[in-house]
């Protein structure tokens, strides 16, 4: 059986997004879950679909802050 996406399509855009800043910051998901206040792995459970791990709207927040950013840069001009 195929491992199927745990996550929304909603979700999966905003991991994306988070992705693509950390990886232009030249940040490792390790640097960032530590400047997120998380656990060592989570940045890499989100980031993987084996897992239901996701950011919620406190993390958007504090990822906005740490990428000086607006939270709206993390989600899509219209509805998905």
């Amino acid at each position: 059986m195929a491992s199927a996406n745990l996550n929304s399509e909603i979700e999966e855009y905003v991991i994306k997004k988070v992705k693509e800043m950390r990886i232009s910051a030249n940040m490792s998901q390790a640097e960032l879950a530590f400047k997120l206040g998380t656990a060592y792995g989570f940045i890499g459970n989100v980031e993987s679909p084996k897992y239901r791990a996701k950011y919620n709207l406190n993390h958007l927040n504090k990822l906005a802050k740490i990428f000086n950013c607006s939270v709206k840069d993390f989600l899509p001009e219209k509805p998905l």
